[in-house]
Parts: C-alpha cells; structure tokens; sequence
C-alpha cells in the first residue's frame, strides 16, 4: 500500500532508551559457568580514555615554555584547579594524593564526554564502572588510613566529646554511613549519566516522531529546542559530575589523613 510503513523500520523507529547502554561483546575469551567474558565496547572506551589523557598531558608539558601554549595553559588550568580543591579539603598533607585525585578526575570527566559523542558508548552510565571507582576511592582510605595511624583510624567512627551511652547508638551510625560512600559516590554519578542520556534520546525521537508525522511547523521545534538545550545541560553535567566526584573523593581521604572527630 502506498504511503505504509515496512514493520522492520517502524522497529528502528521505536523509542528504545535503553539499548544504548547495552554492552556488546568486541573479544570474547570465553566463559566462566554461564558468564562470559569479553572485550567489550566499554572496556576500549575506558582505553581510549587513558590514551587521550596520557596525550594531552605529554603534549601539554613536551614544551613546558615559561609563556605556555593553548595545550599546556589547558593543563594547567585542570591540574591547578584540582590541586586548588584537594588542598581545600586536606590541606598541605594532601598533596600527595593530588596525582590520584586528577587522574581520576581527568578519566571520569574524558568518558562523560566520550558518552556525549552520537552513537558513542557512555561507559559511566553503568553502575559497575561507577562502583569499581568509588570502591578503589576507599580502598586507598582505608589502606592510607591504617598505614598512616594504624588502629587510631578507627576513631573515625567513634565521635570524640559524646557521652559513652550513646556510642553504642553512634558507633553504627558512622560505620554505615561510611561504607555507604562508595554506594553514593557511584551511584550518583550512574544516575545523572544513565537518566541524562535516557532524556536525550526520547526527546530526539520526539524530533523524529514528529517529522515523519508531518507535524513540523507546529510541534516538532518544541522537542527540537527542548534537546539542545538538554544536550548543552548534558555537556555541563558531564564536568560537574566529574568534578563532584574528585571533590568527595577529596574529602573522604581527609578522614585518612585526619581521622579524628
């Protein structure tokens, strides 16, 4: 029938928010039980990101000119903002961390762009890589913590000046609360990923939907409008949520730096 529409390309036109999370396998090597494992998508995002940083950096400091270039004033400008918050969050004793804290700032923030990219893959939409980040953040807590202060780190969870009835109450309190950091940590960078890139999409398909309807001159620039704006909003949450997430891993190495209340 003239004007129909083949079944196979009404599926391509569906709204499917989802599948652009889906992770597919580039290497398998084979199975563990039922699980198999592979090189996927998000494992070559996560290479490509460590070379693109490994790039800029060597690009940016190859001159190290007393009148710095575009590249090297860029790094700069990165590396002195994140030493700026570190040093406000731990102080002098901090700077030792500084080389974690902007790597891992440099990498959420360079795979939060990647995502933005059409028809490229946002790896820190899943939970997975959010979680191994923020696990590794208390790991070295945790290590540094009793390396540093041996069984005095663990006064992090006993706060000083409060009668000793109530430590019982307390005690607990801060001992979830400190292991549901790395739960917050990744799962607020997750959700901001996963919910922006799920927005994005079901607008462009409205833009989509409405075109093909034929409804241009009165609907479609609504939704049109309404994904650059959402894109240009995704591009700023892209730095914010990489820049939150060194921030908090800042603050959480205070409390193995200085662990008392």
């Amino acid at each position: 029938m003239a004007g129909s529409i083949d079944p196979a390309h009404q599926v391509a036109l569906r709204p499917d928010p989802i599948h652009q999370f889906e992770l597919h396998s580039l290497v398998p090597f084979g199975h563990i039980g039922n699980q198999q494992i592979a090189f996927t998508q998000s494992a070559l995002y996560m290479f490509a990101a460590v070379a693109v940083i490994a790039l800029i950096t060597i690009v940016a400091t190859a001159s190290r000119s007393v009148v710095p270039g575009r590249m090297q004033s860029l790094a700069e400008i990165f590396y002195e903002f994140i030493a700026d918050t570190v040093h406000q969050a731990t102080g002098d004793a901090g700077k030792r961390f500084m080389p974690f804290v902007f790597s891992l700032f440099m990498f959420v923030l360079i795979l939060n762009l990647f995502g933005m990219i059409p028809y490229a893959f946002a790896v820190t939409s899943h939970l997975i890589v959010t979680f191994g980040l923020a696990f590794l953040v208390i790991c070295v807590v945790v290590v540094f913590g009793v390396m540093k202060h041996g069984t005095h780190f663990f006064g992090l969870f006993v706060p000083s000046g409060v009668p000793k009835p109530l430590l019982a109450l307390l005690v607990p309190i801060e001992i979830i609360s400190f292991i549901s950091r790395p739960i917050s940590l990744s799962v607020r960078l997750f959700a901001n990923v996963l919910a922006g890139h799920i927005a994005m999409k079901i607008f462009a398909f409205f833009v989509v939907g409405l075109l093909s309807a034929g409804a241009w001159s009165v609907l479609s620039p609504l939704p049109l409008f309404l994904t650059i704006a959402l894109t240009a909003l995704e591009f700023l949450v892209a730095a914010l949520q990489a820049y939150v997430f060194a921030t908090l891993t800042a603050i959480y190495l205070n409390d193995a730096l200085h662990p008392g209340h």
